[in-house]
């Protein structure tokens, strides 16, 4: 099997090119799921969605990220908020899949 992207060979195993780290396609370990990427979610975002993003990418409540992150900004005399404007800066929206046909159908008609 060789790299499509580099021309490198590859083994049957090999989940990544070690010469330029394209995935393979070949899956891991069975029941393995993905790992998802720390993103901000902008569906289920108050401010930025910078909480519900760290929820996600650590399967845990949103409420207690945001819980949470509110008690560090609060004690730690402003890290925590300055740790969210950073996260707000550096972490990339996800990224969502094409709008369902209907969802803005007739929107400029009014």
């Amino acid at each position: 099997m060789f790299c499509t992207q580099c021309g490198n060979n590859l083994d049957d195993k090999d989940r990544f090119c070690p010469q330029c780290g394209l995935a393979t396609g070949v899956g891991g370990p069975p029941g393995e799921r993905p790992r998802p990427r720390l993103t901000r979610d902008i569906q289920n975002k108050k401010i930025a969605g910078v909480c519900a993003g760290f929820a996600k990418y650590l399967d845990v409540d949103v409420v207690l990220v945001r819980v949470i992150w509110v008690a560090v900004a609060i004690c730690t005399g402003g890290v925590g908020l300055l740790a969210y404007l950073a996260a707000w800066i550096i972490m990339p929206k996800e990224t969502a899949g094409p709008a369902p046909a209907g969802e803005y159908a007739g929107e400029g008609a009014r």
